[in-house]
């Protein structure tokens, strides 16, 4: 899939229903069609969603200001709207974006550039708009957007590799599951599938925490380190990568299991399959499994496992495939 990129025009009309939204889901008289109406434009896009988060935290700051004098104060019949919030939200779509944005950049409430970007069936290279690159593994997307104090990106799914351009002045951020990666200018991966999240250093250093709260609870990680954690985990857990660690063998268009336990080779696996495989206990997860694979040919693995190990597949009440240790195998099989 390609990179998406808006012309001016689309952008600013989004950026102008973001205001709309803002101003309408603030006001009294909001209703629960105008809220559905907003929820199926918020979800229809991430871009919708990232542009709305920009224009509350404008909102939140007109918040601030002076209120806005009116005519003479009359008898209070009803609870007044919040016309200086109101007002500044008006006249960001009045002035347009440039302004606006020129402001919001300067506050570091919004960035300059924005991209999202998305792997398909292979593995794609591109240069970020601050000069870094990133490899995105099959299947990935990530989102960029450069702000005046923080390079933000935040990965929805799947891995990356990045080699980040060098900035002392403007840290490099990878949100990934409920941690973070925080750098200057180093070259590392980040492997994400579901709430687990592996960070693998090559050059560099880097600050891995594993919540959002800062610094809280972070590792410092060393060229040939890497931390792990998923959601719930206070500190992550960080190793030395061991000789052969086969962590950016996806570089060349592979997957590489080196005598894994299935229980630790199946999140590798279900990262490049439509539905996940499943474990039916404990015991069949302790089975082991080794092998190079081609990456667009992962999805052919799971029918082969039962020549090589001794399982058997099922079905569960969802459709996931499911292995089955042939030891553990019911009576009327």
């Amino acid at each position: 899939m390609t990179e998406r990129i808006l012309s001016e025009a689309e952008y600013d009309a989004i950026s102008d229903a973001a205001a709309h939204w803002c101003m309408r889901l603030h006001a009294d008289d909001c209703t629960d069609a105008d809220r559905l109406a907003f929820k199926q434009w918020h979800d229809a896009d991430p871009l919708h969603a990232f542009e709305y988060q920009a224009m509350l935290e404008i909102w939140g700051v007109a918040e601030h200001l002076p209120r806005v004098e009116s005519a003479p104060t009359l008898p209070a019949r009803r609870p007044r709207p919040r016309w200086s919030r109101l007002a500044v939200a008006a006249a960001v779509i009045a002035l347009g974006l440039p302004l606006a944005a020129f402001t919001g950049w300067n506050m570091g409430w919004l960035p300059d550039s924005y991209q999202r970007l998305e792997a398909g069936a292979s593995v794609r290279h591109v240069t970020l708009g601050d000069g870094s690159q990133v490899e995105l593994n099959l299947g990935s997307e990530l989102v960029f957007a450069n702000y005046k104090h923080e390079r933000r990106v935040t990965l929805k799914k799947g891995e990356a590799f990045f080699d980040v351009s060098h900035d002392t002045r403007h840290p490099f951020v990878v949100r990934a599951g409920q941690g973070q990666v925080r750098v200057t200018g180093t070259r590392f991966n980040v492997w994400m599938y579901q709430d687990q999240v592996r960070v693998t250093l090559v050059e560099g250093s880097v600050w891995v925490t594993s919540n959002m709260n800062g610094n809280a609870g972070g590792s410092q990680l060393a060229p040939g380190m890497q931390a792990s954690y998923r959601m719930g985990d206070f500190q992550p857990q960080v190793r030395e990568i061991e000789p052969g660690d086969s962590s950016l063998a996806w570089r060349n268009g592979k997957l590489v299991l080196n005598d894994l336990a299935l229980s630790d080779a199946l999140p590798l696996i279900n990262r490049y399959l439509d539905r996940p495989v499943m474990l039916a206990d404990h015991a069949t997860g302790t089975l082991r499994v080794g092998g190079i694979y081609n990456l667009n040919e992962v999805k052919n693995l799971v029918p082969s496992l039962p020549k090589v190990l001794p399982v058997y597949l099922t079905r569960n009440q969802d459709g996931n495939v499911v292995l089955n240790s042939i030891g553990h195998r019911p009576a009327n099989h």
